[in-house]
């Protein structure tokens, strides 16, 4: 009879330890996370981690901090369940479960050389920080850089001395609009595709990447058709849909895909083609 053999690393739970706590709204936090001996979390921008709390759950959070830092990685996490509430609850030196990486990341080796459009909305910013740090970290490997970034309101902006540290780069071009405004607000006001007009790009050598909730997809992928670039060249994150991360609890399914295995990110040339997708 053949032997078959089983990989059960999906499966390993490693013991992550806190090591920093940033409060960034009043609903999301930023969790800096430790490996056992210190072991960098081998991962590409885009891929989740399940983090698990015994006694509570599990769930999926995008990884936001870029591979080129890898002494601990980072997790924004927004209070928005039990499991996320009670993660909320913890301290520096308190221990959680990690199993991963897992999923499709970022598609950097397209990027590189070509120009590069980033968008996100909302809490979307959060795993796409991973690449855009990635992206300054290898500055000289990308050519032109714009990041547009769309949130409900000033109030509600995650890493927002980051974001100050990008617009004031010579080399990348940052624009934030938000839906709704505060009296000292003095930026853009409207939903995020009001920012993509503006953009000068050349549609043949850039490439977009966009996260954020669904509903805005169609929307900005109209945009970007719209400019010219080619469907093979937009890619979106679909990481809202993943759950066990294994591809085994169905739960990320479409059709005859597991957004958890074969994405979670995918060119809109693929994604156009699974009903139901976005």
């Amino acid at each position: 009879m053949e032997t078959v053999t089983i990989n059960h690393t999906g499966y390993h739970i490693k013991r992550g330890k806190i090591r920093g706590i940033t409060p960034l709204t009043a609903m999301e936090k930023m969790f800096e996370i430790e490996l056992p001996g210190g072991d960098a979390l081998d991962h590409d921008p885009g891929q989740f981690v399940e983090v698990s709390l015994f006694g509570v759950g599990e769930a999926p959070i995008s990884i936001c901090s870029s591979p080129t830092r890898r002494d601990n990685f980072e997790l924004t996490v927004r209070a928005a369940g039990r499991l996320t509430e009670a993660l909320h609850q913890l301290q520096v030196g308190d221990e959680v479960g990690i199993r991963g990486p897992f999923g499709v990341g970022f598609p950097i080796v397209p990027l590189e050389g070509n120009d590069i459009l980033l968008i996100a909305g909302g809490l979307g910013i959060a795993p796409l920080r991973s690449l855009i740090n990635f992206v300054i970290d290898n500055r000289r490997d990308f050519g032109k850089v714009d990041i547009l970034l769309g949130c409900r309101d000033p109030q509600s902006m995650l890493f927002c001395e980051e974001l100050a540290y990008w617009e004031e780069r010579i080399d990348i071009n940052f624009c934030c609009s938000v839906d709704r405004a505060a009296p000292d607000w003095a930026g853009n006001i409207g939903v995020i595709t009001s920012l993509i007009p503006g953009v000068t790009l050349d549609p043949l050598k850039t490439f977009s990447v966009v996260c954020g909730p669904p509903v805005m997809y169609r929307f900005v992928v109209d945009e970007l058709l719209q400019k010219g670039i080619p469907e093979k060249q937009i890619y979106l994150s679909l990481e809202r849909h993943m759950k066990c991360g294994l591809g085994k609890c169905g739960h990320c399914q479409i059709h005859d895909v597991y957004c958890c295995q074969d994405g979670p990110v995918f060119s809109y040339d693929v994604v156009k083609q699974i009903k139901g997708a976005i």
